[in-house]
């Protein structure tokens, strides 16, 4: 191309447009990130601008406007290395330590592996300049430290509740009581909520055409692989407690209802996994025809997974607050899924109603739109399948 044509060109202005916004989007959504608990930013890097690059493609294919695919490219790979490298130089510098006073459930932030913390022995600010300060604030502590407490936050040093560290690191939230005071709210804000069915929708009107095809495909395996029904269909807990019927390919030789609470876990390796069925399982192809839940309004995209009629109530007997659950549509993926992965103890399930509990409690589009691009990495690399 000539340099006459380089600034006139739609399609050279298009791409320089068009990859000035996608790094843009993926730089404001890596940095939304980083604010949220989990997996190490560096992991999200390539699906985060992946994603972004490959939705304007989208949208340029879709609208059928010029572009120049070499522009695009080094963009795209530019982006890339610019983000691995602000990533590296970030875990380089000195983190912030938090000093954690004595009293209450305050040392658990101890445990936290990814946080600097220092126990803070006398009401003295002296050894912590430039840092933070954890505390229970709802624990005996004493008024000598209630006024340092006090003093600290007046003198502009930062004062946490340990929950919201321990939320921040890990990405759950442990539940004693049903109250405003841990969730702000009982119920998620219906604003948001009626914006989620919307997007939920259209992404299903998006994604039916290009699904079918491969929903097709997959139909076909699982009937030549074994006998049976292609869909299997279960009885599922959902939205504000009703139950519902789930659709998915069928990847067991045996199929149940739901009712049947130890045929409702899936256990390792397990011995009634068909052949096509570990495949679909392990990339999360099974949980495909699950789009027409999503349609007829009985799942999201995105929430916490429904559970077996059988092995929902027997959780709510075993665990406390875990009906609350199902104050949201259950989802295809949550974040539960790209923290955790599967599960079949009741421990396991303590710590997985733990993160529904935290999306439940961080309810937005920002943890949606996090959850989406980790779930692209689980399904590239069959985390947490069984």
């Amino acid at each position: 191309m000539s340099l006459a044509n380089w600034d006139t060109s739609p399609a050279i202005i298009n791409s320089l447009i068009g990859a000035a916004a996608s790094a843009l989007i993926s730089i404001l959504v890596l940095r939304r990130l980083r604010l949220f608990p989990g997996a190490p930013l560096a992991r999200s890097i390539l699906p985060v601008v992946g994603g972004v690059y490959a939705g304007f493609v989208s949208l340029l294919l879709i609208a059928r406007l010029e572009y120049s695919s070499y522009i695009l490219v080094l963009a795209f790979v530019g982006t890339l290395l610019a983000r691995f490298a602000i990533e590296t130089l970030h875990v380089r510098v000195e983190q912030l330590v938090f000093y954690v006073v004595p009293g209450g459930r305050a040392a658990l932030v101890h445990e936290l592996e990814r946080t600097p913390t220092a126990p803070l022995l006398e009401p003295c600010d002296d050894g912590v300049p430039g840092h933070a300060i954890v505390a229970d604030l709802h624990a005996e502590i004493g008024p000598e430290w209630e006024r340092f407490l006090a003093e600290a936050a007046i003198s502009g040093t930062p004062v946490y509740h340990y929950k919201q560290i321990w939320e921040a690191e890990t990405g759950k939230v442990e539940i004693e009581h049903l109250s405003e005071n841990s969730f702000g709210a009982l119920v998620p804000s219906l604003v948001y909520g009626k914006i989620k069915r919307l997007v939920d929708v259209a992404l299903c009107v998006v994604a039916l055409p290009l699904v079918l095809p491969l929903l097709a495909i997959c139909a076909i395996a699982v009937k030549l692989d074994s006998r049976g029904p292609v869909f299997f269909r279960q009885q599922r807990q959902g939205f504000r407690g009703k139950p519902f019927k789930v659709v998915k390919f069928r990847t067991m030789t045996e199929v149940n209802d739901g009712s049947d609470r130890e045929a409702a876990v899936t256990l390792t390796d397990d011995e009634r996994i068909t052949r096509v069925g570990r495949f679909l399982r392990r990339y999360r192809i099974d949980e495909l025809p699950q789009l027409f839940n999503v349609l007829w309004g009985e799942m999201s995209w995105i929430g916490p997974r429904p559970e077996a009629v059988g092995l929902s109530k027997w959780y709510e007997d075993e665990l406390p607050f875990y009906r609350y659950r199902h104050i949201v549509r259950p989802g295809i993926t949550g974040w539960a899924q790209v923290n955790q992965g599967h599960v079949a103890s009741i421990d396991e399930v303590r710590h997985k109603l733990h993160y529904d509990f935290y999306y439940i409690k961080n309810l937005s589009y920002w943890l949606d739109i996090i959850i989406a691009f980790r779930t692209v990495r689980v399904v590239l690399f069959g985390y947490g399948a069984k």
